[in-house]
C-alpha cells in the first residue's frame, strides 16, 4: 500500500475566536475563589434603553425649559439631580438614603456624566429646596413627553377612557398635611389621600396629586379633572370616564360635561334616591350577577338637572368576602343590596355595568405605582418635598409605559396591548449584568451571550436610536399605528 504524501501533512490552524461552549458545567462551591478586581461591571444594563428614550426624545430640553429651579447647585446640575432620583426610583431604590448603593454604580453615573453621585444629603438639601410649584411643573414635563412619545411609537389612539381614583397612604411620623380619615386598613391612623388618573388602554399617568388625609371636595375634584383634560395628547378625540362613588357630586359631573366626556360614576346612598329606587319598576338582569335592574331619571340635590341613573339589585344573603370586598360600591335596605349608577351614555344596562367593572384595573395600577415605584415612600415631613417626590415617582413609572409603546409588537392594537409591571420589567429588561468598555475613544456596553430577551432588547434599542424630530413633530419609528 502506497501513501500519499500529500495526505495529512497540512499543519492544524490555530482556533480563532472563543469557539463551542463546553458542555461541562461550572461547579462553584464554597470553596470557589473570589475576588473584586472586576472593573466597570454593572448589574442595571437595562438602563441603556432608558437613557436612549431620554436622549433622543429632547428630555433634558423638557426639564430645562419647565422647571424653574432657584438654587444653585454645585455637585450636580438641576437635571442631574431630577434625573438621578427618577433614575433610583425607577431601579427601585424608592427612598433618599438609598442612593449611597448607586454612588459608584457606572452604569447609572455614566448616564449623568459624573464619576460617582453625591452623598445623600445633598439630594436631600435640593429636595427641600424646590418649591411646590415644581409638582405642578413635573406634570407639564410628562404632558410634553407623552405626546413626543405618542408620536415616535405612533400612538393615534382617538377614543380613551380615563380612570379616576384615591389612595391611602398610612403616614407612621409627623407629616405635614396628614390627617385622620378613611383608611380602611388602619383605622384611626393618619393618612394622605393622594387622587390619580389613569389612561386604561397604555396603562400612564395622567395626572394627579398629593392630597392630605380628608376626603376630595367637588371643588378639588373639578380642578383635578380640568388638568387630566389639558394633559391629554392632542390625538384624543372621544373620552370616555370612570369613577367610584368618591367621585359623586355635581362637581364632577358639571366637569365631565363641559368637556364633552362620557361618564359613569358610580352613586351614594341618599334617603331620596332609595326612595327613588324603590318606586321605579324593576325587571330581571339576566346578562348581569344581579336580580334584578332598573334605570330612571333623577335629580339628586344641589344638581342643576337630572340624569340617567341605572341600578342593579341583590337580594340580601349571609354576608361572604367577597360581598365585603365589593362594600365600598354597594348601599343596602333591609330587603336589597344596590348598586347605582349616574351616567350621560345610552348604552344598554348591561353594556354599562361590564364597562364600569373594567375600571378594576386602575386600582391594580395604583398598587403597582404604590408597591414598585415607590409612591407611598414620602421621604420628609414637609409637604413640598413629599409633592416633589411623589410626581418623580409617577414620572418613574411612566417611564415604563412609555418604554412598553416602543417595545409593542408592530400590528398590535390597543385591545391586545399587554401590560408589563414595573417590577417584571426589572427582572426582565433592567437587572442585566454587562461590563461597560472603553477603546480608542469609544465607551461600549457588553451583556451576556446567554441573555434569553436577546431579540426583544435588540429591537427596543433599534427603534430607539430611529427618533428622529421631523420639524415639530417627531417621525414614528413603527410603521403601523396603535389604534383602537
Amino acid at each position: 500500500m502506497v501513501n500519499s504524501s500529500q495526505e495529512h501533512s497540512e499543519k492544524s490552524r490555530s482556533r480563532q475566536g472563543t469557539g463551542e461552549v463546553s458542555g461541562e458545567p461550572y461547579k462553584i462551591g464554597a470553596a470557589t475563589p473570589y475576588d473584586f478586581e472586576g472593573k466597570n461591571l454593572t448589574a442595571y444594563g437595562g438602563l441603556l434603553p432608558v437613557a436612549t428614550m431620554l436622549e433622543k426624545l429632547g428630555f433634558q430640553q423638557i426639564v430645562e425649559e419647565t422647571l424653574t429651579v432657584k438654587r444653585a447647585t454645585h455637585a450636580m446640575s438641576m437635571y442631574q439631580f431630577v434625573l438621578a432620583m427618577m433614575l433610583a426610583v425607577y431601579v427601585g431604590f424608592s427612598r433618599l438614603n438609598h442612593v449611597r448603593f448607586l454612588e459608584r454604580e457606572p452604569m447609572l453615573t455614566g448616564i449623568l456624566k459624573v464619576l460617582r453621585l453625591p452623598p445623600q444629603c445633598t439630594f436631600w438639601r435640593f429636595l427641600a429646596s424646590l418649591h411646590s410649584s415644581v409638582a405642578r411643573q413635573l406634570l407639564e414635563v410628562q404632558r410634553r413627553m407623552r405626546q413626543r412619545v405618542w408620536e415616535a411609537a405612533h400612538v393615534q389612539i382617538r377614543v380613551i377612557t380615563l380612570d379616576t381614583d384615591t389612595t391611602v397612604h398610612t403616614l407612621f411620623g409627623k407629616q405635614m398635611g396628614a390627617r385622620k380619615s378613611y383608611n380602611p386598613k388602619n383605622k384611626g391612623k393618619k393618612s394622605y389621600q393622594p387622587i390619580l388618573t389613569f389612561l386604561a388602554e397604555t396603562r400612564e399617568y395622567i395626572g394627579g396629586e398629593l392630597r392630605n388625609g380628608d376626603r376630595p371636595t367637588g371643588v378639588q375634584i373639578a380642578r383635578h379633572l380640568e388638568q387630566v383634560f389639558a394633559a391629554l395628547p392632542q390625538e384624543v378625540e372621544t373620552i370616555h370616564a370612570r369613577a367610584d362613588s368618591g367621585f359623586y357630586c355635581w362637581e364632577a359631573v358639571q366637569a365631565y360635561e363641559q368637556q364633552g366626556v362620557e361618564f359613569i360614576v358610580a352613586a351614594r346612598k341618599t334617603a331620596r334616591l332609595v326612595a327613588a329606587l324603590k318606586a321605579s319598576e324593576w325587571t330581571g338582569s339576566p346578562r348581569t350577577d344581579a336580580d334584578g335592574q332598573c334605570e330612571l331619571r333623577y335629580q339628586p340635590d344641589g344638581w342643576s338637572q337630572e340624569f340617567r341613573f341605572i341600578a342593579l339589585r341583590y337580594e340580601k344573603a349571609p354576608a361572604t368576602p367577597a360581598d365585603q370586598a365589593q362594600q365600598y360600591q354597594l348601599f343596602e335596605t333591609p330587603e336589597y343590596r344596590y348598586r347605582v349608577f349616574v351616567t350621560n351614555m345610552k348604552d344598554p344596562i348591561y353594556m354599562l355595568v361590564w364597562f364600569y367593572n373594567q375600571r378594576a384595573g386602575a386600582e391594580n395600577l395604583i398598587k403597582e405605582a404604590n408597591n414598585d415605584a415607590g409612591l407611598a415612600a414620602h421621604p420628609s415631613a414637609r409637604w413640598a418635598m413629599n409633592c416633589n417626590h411623589f410626581q418623580l415617582s409617577m414620572l418613574a413609572y411612566n417611564l415604563n409605559c412609555w418604554l412598553m409603546l416602543f417595545n409593542r409588537e408592530e400590528r398590535e392594537k390597543v385591545a391586545e396591548l399587554k401590560h408589563t409591571r414595573l417590577a417584571t420589567t426589572r427582572l426582565r429588561f433592567l437587572f442585566l449584568a454587562a461590563k461597560i468598555w472603553r477603546h480608542a475613544g469609544r465607551v461600549g456596553v457588553s451583556y451576556s451571550d446567554h441573555y434569553a430577551e436577546q431579540g426583544i432588547f435588540q429591537r427596543l434599542m433599534e427603534r430607539l436610536r430611529a427618533i428622529v424630530a421631523a420639524g415639530p413633530r417627531y417621525a414614528p419609528v413603527l410603521a403601523t399605528a396603535l389604534s383602537g
